[in-house]
């Protein structure tokens, strides 16, 4: 059964309780990222019909790159007077060294 309880689809073939359901889609709700929730599935565990098992899932968050720049961890430099601007702008840039093809190796 695929059914849909505060806009997120519930999907379940051995779970019919409908409070029940709802209690288990405002669990998800009410997690560190709930607002992502799209998907809940709820079944009666095999081994133990006292147990349901509860599968969440999720929109995948946008990931923000933070860097430490001259000893602050920031997302963007928008908030850098020119001083720091320039100490970023002028810093030794690191890259990871260029790959070594393993082809020619024995």
């Amino acid at each position: 059964m695929i059914k849909k309880i505060h806009g997120v689809e519930v999907r379940t073939e051995t779970v019919t309780n409908e409070s029940e359901l709802e209690a288990y889609v405002q669990r998800g709700l009410g997690m560190e990222g709930g607002e992502n929730l799209v998907r809940v599935d709820a079944e009666i565990a095999q081994d133990d019909p006292n147990e349901v098992e509860i599968k969440y899932h999720f929109r995948n968050r946008p990931f923000d790159r933070i860097r430490r720049i001259t000893g602050y961890l920031v997302g963007t430099l928008d908030r850098f007077n020119n001083g720091k601007r320039a100490e970023e702008r002028d810093r030794v840039k690191h890259g990871l060294p260029p790959k070594e093809d393993t082809n020619d190796k024995i």
